[in-house]
């Protein structure tokens, strides 16, 4: 009888298709959370500047020292740089870069934790103990001074930025992940699943894992406004995306401070760009998290 019980909890669920459903889920959110839409809002926007860049925008590395210097203007719309350089084409470039280095460090870092925290807490034990120790010594070090140390012995390109802002979100993603499936191992459905003879990668894969999936959504799209923060202060700092890779960090640093009195535009639209991005996905995020998260749907 509880075998058959379980059974039954197994295979209930919404029969709605999908479409439905996501359509609806749409509604809701964008009805209840009008903040949050603003920040998908943004998020698409960014998406559909790097996406358009070559048609939008011109060579971003294209400089006319004649230019030099200009403020913004019918021809240039956020004015050039030092070396004549149009800084509309560097923003609009650097959206390219900071979306593809977040997207893909967020999937890295929080999709890698995520599954060392589901296996930490469905084995127990001596995994459980020897993955947290490690994931507790790579919280002990300043997130921004573990990519750094990582970037001086990767060497600076898109994809070392990429793995070592991923290696820095892992533990975060980890402890959130892990929590979960703690308090859902020993739910009905995960028993009844051990109970009809389903082996561990399917009892973690399909019936513990998707009970993680709102908190780890969560936790990465916070982790994407993170990660455009650290490789803007990455390529800040110099040790980021190479100097000929337009990047909304790299415009801001020494040429950007050097000649702000003489061009603000240099350090004011990388800036302004830097903190819509990161004010966009955190808007989304913590509509996000209200979502799905049942203790919060009342709010």
């Amino acid at each position: 009888m509880a075998a058959q019980e379980g059974i039954d909890i197994l295979r209930r669920g919404d029969r709605a298709p999908l479409g439905v459903r996501m359509y609806k889920g749409t509604v809701t959110f964008l009805r209840r959370k009008p903040l949050g839409a603003a920040g998908a809002l943004i998020i698409l926007f960014m998406i559909v500047l790097a996406l358009a860049a070559p048609l939008i925008a011109g060579d971003p590395n294209e400089w006319n020292l004649s230019d030099n210097f200009l403020a913004p203007s019918s021809q240039y719309w956020m004015g050039t740089n030092d070396v004549g350089q149009d800084i509309w084409a560097q923003i609009v470039n650097g959206a390219r870069v900071s979306l593809y280095v977040g997207i893909l460090s967020v999937a890295f870092g929080s999709g890698s934790g995520g599954l060392l925290g589901l296996a930490s807490a469905y084995y127990g034990g001596k995994v459980d103990v020897v993955m947290q120790r490690i994931m507790d010594a790579l919280m002990s070090i300043p997130t921004l001074i573990l990519a750094l140390a990582i970037m001086a012995a990767l060497g600076g390109s898109v994809n070392n930025v990429v793995l070592a802002i991923g290696i820095v979100q892992i533990p975060r993603a980890n402890r959130i992940v892990r929590s979960q499936a703690l308090a859902v191992k020993e739910s009905e459905f995960a028993l009844a699943a051990r109970s009809i003879g389903a082996g561990d990668m399917r009892i973690m894969l399909q019936h513990i894992m998707p009970q993680c999936v709102a908190p780890w959504l969560i936790i990465a799209s916070a982790g994407l406004g993170t990660a455009i923060i650290s490789e803007a202060s990455l390529s800040f700092l110099g040790m980021g995306v190479p100097p000929t890779t337009p990047t909304w960090g790299g415009m801001l640093s020494q040429r950007g401070r050097e000649y702000f009195a003489l061009a603000p535009q240099m350090a004011i639209f990388p800036g302004i760009a830097i903190s819509l991005a990161v004010y966009g996905f955190n808007l989304f995020g913590d509509a996000l998290r209200d979502v799905l998260d049942p203790r919060l749907r009342g709010t």
